[in-house]
């Protein structure tokens, strides 16, 4: 078994199409079906079913995909491992983070790590937590920062901080002025909320399932920067993480403690278990790590 044949063998479990997957390995797809052939060969058993133009994995196929896939990652830590033994301060680091933490705590703390590791190609993407989650367990981000809790036998979990969620409330709303609002005055307010396929939206219902109320919110937008844009416009109030709110650092809506109960997301790195955390990677967490204490 080669290890060319086993990259051949993945990158047809991920298109389950031969044609597809040759022309991503710039091969013939008589050469790519006659490695997988060989393959097979040497496993015992077929690892695809080839039902007319549809590709399927067999269960040996999944199992060998399971096992394959675990190869390349440790060959992959032990390239790390080696390179950090050897202080060579370049490669990649990939992050995927919470969108609302791309706004308020990353940008100081990749300008630091940036002068740190100025050969370091760093990637940050705003993802949602499910593709965090996903990503980190198919090896495609070295490190996720998210909300807790985080269960996975896979992943651990670093806590990083505790944020509230605030309200951001129109100037000259009847909130506007107060010193806090109860969570149940919300019940007959004016709300323009996350989607509900939105983790920070769900957090929100949980917390209103907790405490016997509903919230309907008459407007639903997809981002947090258009959420308070519709505040300033005077069409509602929202529920968003209190720093978020503060980095905006603008005079057009008010922010207002929101009470009975108080409401907060942890948030924590995320990492695989198995997975070398290099230099780069231990440096750039310290960086977000003392950024986060500022706060």
């Amino acid at each position: 078994m080669e290890l060319r044949q086993l990259e051949y063998f993945i990158t047809i479990c991920k298109t389950l199409h031969f044609t597809k997957a040759a022309e991503i390995l710039h091969i013939t797809q008589p050469t790519l079906s006659q490695q997988i052939r060989n393959l097979e060969e040497e496993i015992g058993t077929p690892l695809f079913d080839r039902i007319g133009k549809k590709t399927a994995l067999t269960e040996a196929g999944k199992i060998l995909y399971i096992h394959a896939k675990r190869v390349f990652h440790e060959i992959e830590e032990a390239k790390a491992a080696v390179n950090d033994l050897n202080l060579i301060q370049r490669g990649t680091l990939t992050v995927g983070t919470l969108l609302t933490c791309i706004n308020y705590l990353l940008p100081p703390a990749i300008l630091d790590f940036k002068k740190s590791y100025p050969n370091i190609d760093l990637q940050v993407l705003g993802l949602p937590m499910t593709e965090i989650i996903n990503r980190l367990l198919d090896n495609e981000l070295d490190i996720g920062i998210g909300f807790l809790p985080v269960k996975h036998e896979e992943l651990e979990v670093i806590p990083l901080f505790t944020e509230e969620l605030s309200l951001a409330v129109p100037l000259g709303h009847p909130f506007d002025g107060l010193n806090e609002v109860h969570l149940q005055e919300l019940e007959h307010t004016q709300l323009i909320l996350l989607p509900q396929n939105y983790v920070l939206r769900q957090l929100i219902d949980t917390y209103c399932t907790e405490s016997g109320i509903t919230l309907t919110p008459n407007l639903e937008m997809s981002t947090m920067d258009s959420l308070v844009q519709m505040v300033s416009k005077e069409v509602g109030v929202t529920i968003l993480p209190q720093p978020y709110l503060d980095s905006l650092q603008t005079k057009q809506f008010k922010t207002v403690k929101l009470t009975n109960p108080t409401l907060k997301r942890e948030i924590s790195f995320i990492f695989r278990k198995d997975k070398f955390m290099c230099t780069a990677t231990k440096s750039f967490i310290e960086k977000i790590t003392s950024t986060s204490y500022q706060l």
